[in-house]
């Protein structure tokens, strides 16, 4: 028999973290790993978009570690869990710093900020990096109520949502989308 997806344990609007600490759905640890998830869904998304194997597999090695970070996040630091949770790397921060050199490498220089679209995998990758800035915004704000949270965490979705600029910007240059300069008026 196939296991149910529904436990109706969180019909009241609480949850449990990793080592069985009930909160609210609503605790901040609760959105910040929720922004996480809802991060590693744009991704999927935008992966679904391309066709080239490098970025595909590196949106790959970023979803898995989007699901560390959730398992970080959604642990709670005064329990030891009953399994082995993955660790974040700095070889991880310095995989997406390598992308992000090489990508730039191959840009022209921005010479002003650039709106968000003209493809809607440039587009989608723009979207991922707004949620990414959330989901680091909400982990600051953990670290910040002085809950723990790996400072690695925090790091990584930092340099992530670099990753991804960059990355809107280089599947434009592959997909010949015209970068639209923002042109403030005054």
């Amino acid at each position: 028999m196939a296991l149910k997806i529904y436990t109706k344990t969180g019909d009241k609007g609480t949850t449990f973290l990793i080592g069985g600490t009930k909160v609210p759905k609503s605790h901040i640890r609760i959105e910040a790993y929720g922004t996480v998830d809802e991060l590693n869904s744009w991704i999927g998304l935008l992966n679904d978009q391309l066709s080239t194997k490098h970025e595909n597999k590196t949106l790959k090695e970023i979803q898995d570690r989007l699901f560390t970070i959730g398992s970080l996040l959604a642990s709670d630091a005064q329990k030891e869990p009953k399994f082995k949770i993955p660790d974040l790397a700095e070889l991880d921060i310095i995989l997406l710093e390598k992308e992000i050199d090489k990508m730039n490498g191959k840009l022209p220089v921005m010479k002003s900020f650039i709106l968000p679209g003209g493809h809607p995998a440039v587009s989608a990758a723009h979207v991922a990096r707004c949620v990414c800035r959330r989901a680091e915004r909400l982990t600051v704000a953990l670290q910040q109520s002085k809950m723990f949270v790996d400072p690695l965490v925090i790091k990584y979705l930092n340099r992530l949502s670099d990753y991804l600029f960059m990355l809107a910007r280089y599947i434009g240059k592959q997909v010949k989308a015209k970068e639209i300069p923002w042109k403030p008026r005054l």
